[in-house]
């Protein structure tokens, strides 16, 4: 890569996990990447539910969960770090149009492309009033890159790269989202060598 080159951004982008990466947290996982500077990045594992649902996670933090179509969703296992809190990840509450200047929620990560994550708690109880977001996707914890790492990780094959589609992340079942990432640059997981270019 050239000095002068623009830094790579992948924000919005889903990183796919080549067969080669072992690693307990990210096999075959599909990564939606919230923030990639210069400084490094941030993501939310889409594909790796938790033992626990919405309902129960509902009940653990005291609230009354009355979105019934949200009781048995997954819990996400969002990444490796901080895997005590939790992130929403979500579609915009305003379409442009009507976004006000401030955030609906305490803290909330507007990600170009089209998404919002909030860390707040006060997402999950407008969830708890029937309110909030209606298409959802809720992790404990998150995976990061420090400066540099996930550009080398790149380099070395271990991730696939698309343009990330909202509809994998809302619309897929969970058991089929590794396959539709892949579906997105038009390949099927078979095709993918565990091995690197050996003849």
């Amino acid at each position: 890569m050239a000095l002068d080159s623009a830094p790579m951004n992948l924000t919005h982008h889903f990183l796919i996990a080549m067969p080669g990466l072992e690693d307990k947290a990210f096999n075959r996982s599909v990564v939606y990447l919230c923030e990639h500077s210069e400084r490094g990045a941030l993501g939310l594992v889409i594909n790796k539910p938790s033992d626990i649902n919405l309902g129960v996670l509902f009940e653990k933090i005291e609230l009354h969960l009355s979105r019934p179509e949200l009781g048995n969703a997954p819990v996400f296992q969002g990444g490796p770090v901080q895997t005590e809190r939790g992130f929403v990840l979500h579609e915009p509450v305003f379409s442009d149009a009507d976004k006000p200047n401030e955030s609906v929620y305490a803290s909330t990560m507007t990600i170009p492309g089209g998404l919002e994550m909030t860390t707040s708690k006060d997402v999950l109880e407008a969830m708890a009033t029937g309110a909030g977001p209606r298409r959802v996707l809720v992790s404990l914890g998150y995976a990061a890159w420090g400066e540099g790492q996930l550009e080398s990780e790149l380099a070395e094959n271990s991730w696939l790269t698309v343009g990330a589609d909202p509809a994998v992340i809302f619309d897929t079942p969970v058991e089929q989202r590794y396959d539709k990432a892949l579906s997105l640059l038009g390949l099927e997981a078979w095709t993918l060598s565990p091995d690197a270019g050996h003849a």
